[in-house]
């Protein structure tokens, strides 16, 4: 059977030449004499591998010496946990803003530790566009100020970044870490799962400036205090080797392919074939409006027909071309165009849908 082209939301699709290296790489890796999977966590050999893993992700992102970069467990959710446990250090307030479940899961999840000040909400309009933040809403004294920069059910993203002044700023980067160009230096934390965009399910990105550590509550389990992981080079216990290991292979991936800048300018060119046959279709149109409110990750869309919109999935997936059916919150249809998706797969898509609007 042929590969299909996978426009899943996550886990999902990988570059096919890192798959193939990995296949080859599966039984034995370099001179290792066994597979990553086989490897002791403590050898020469993963150290290598993790170590390599993180310089290129320094080197892609332009991270600075100042920020410790740590391989995690546990997913983006545990991060909603850990971020409050680190940092409500002072004030014990935080300011979210509420674009998507994932925001509201990390808000209510943060609220079980001190005070959240919600200073903006799309919940009105099923989170199909990015609210307008007033400063003076602003908590002076918080501790920090979280945002999901991306949002893979609605399919909309931050094209700015909030300014918040000398106030930490975290985001959950889980659906756009290494997609587009980032001022690391803009943040405390960057925290993002892998199964979107850097490799498989099982391991977690944070990025957290050093002043932010050693500031956790007492009550922090210690496998929740950033400050465990940073002193030990995320080897307090068993990292996710496998997962780190497909990690580095995306991340030679990016390298070859020009680094970020590159890796950006195709996701806007996918983007912009999809988008501009959904804002030219009769039949066929993208869920948020707002051109600078929309997602290069996640295009959700629908037609005026539930019995369409069914229709479309099932004939698609008999075409091979899967995962397109929307969250449940909005309906239709979803496309998630990450990194590793082609080019040539948008097209097709696009293809596929003039077609079936032609026919129906």
């Amino acid at each position: 059977m042929e590969r299909v082209y996978n426009f899943s939301a996550g886990p999902s699709t990988l570059p096919v030449p890192v798959l193939e290296k990995a296949q080859k790489e599966m039984v034995c890796y370099g001179d290792a004499g066994m597979s990553v999977m086989e490897m002791s966590h403590r050898s020469g050999a993963y150290q290598a591998i993790i170590d390599e893993c993180e310089a290129l992700i320094r080197s892609l992102l332009g991270v600075g010496d100042n920020y410790k970069v740590m391989f995690l467990q546990g997913g983006a959710s545990s991060q909603f946990a850990m971020v409050p446990l680190n940092l409500f250090s002072n004030s014990k307030k935080a300011d979210y803003v509420l674009t998507g479940v994932w925001a509201k899961k990390a808000a209510k999840e943060a609220s079980r530790y001190g005070e959240v000040n919600i200073v903006g909400s799309s919940e009105d309009g099923t989170f199909s566009y990015i609210p307008k933040l007033d400063p003076a809403t602003f908590s002076k004294d918080a501790d920090y100020f979280h945002f999901t920069h991306n949002n893979t059910i609605y399919g909309t993203r931050f094209k700015e970044i909030p300014e918040v002044g000398n106030v930490p700023l975290v985001t959950d980067m889980s659906s756009s870490i290494l997609s587009q160009k980032v001022d690391v230096n803009k943040f405390g934390i960057i925290y993002a799962g892998a199964q979107k965009n850097m490799g498989p399910a099982g391991v977690t990105l944070a990025i957290v400036r050093e002043d932010l550590l050693g500031k956790a509550l007492d009550v922090t389990p210690t496998m929740f205090n950033y400050a465990t992981h940073a002193e030990n080079g995320s080897m307090f216990n068993t990292p996710p080797c496998y997962s780190i290991y497909i990690c580095k292979l995306v991340c030679e991936w990016l390298r070859d392919l020009g680094g970020i800048s590159a890796i950006e300018e195709i996701n806007i060119r996918k983007a912009a074939i999809l988008y501009d046959f959904l804002d030219n279709s009769k039949m066929f149109r993208a869920t948020v409006t707002n051109p600078d409110d929309r997602s290069m990750m996640n295009v959700p869309f629908v037609t005026d027909s539930d019995e369409l919109n069914a229709k479309f999935i099932k004939e698609a997936t008999a075409a091979g071309f899967v995962n397109l059916k929307g969250h449940r919150s909005v309906g239709g249809m979803r496309a998630s165009i990450y990194n590793a998706m082609p080019v040539e797969g948008v097209e097709k898509l696009v293809e596929l849908m003039k077609k079936f609007e032609t026919e129906n």
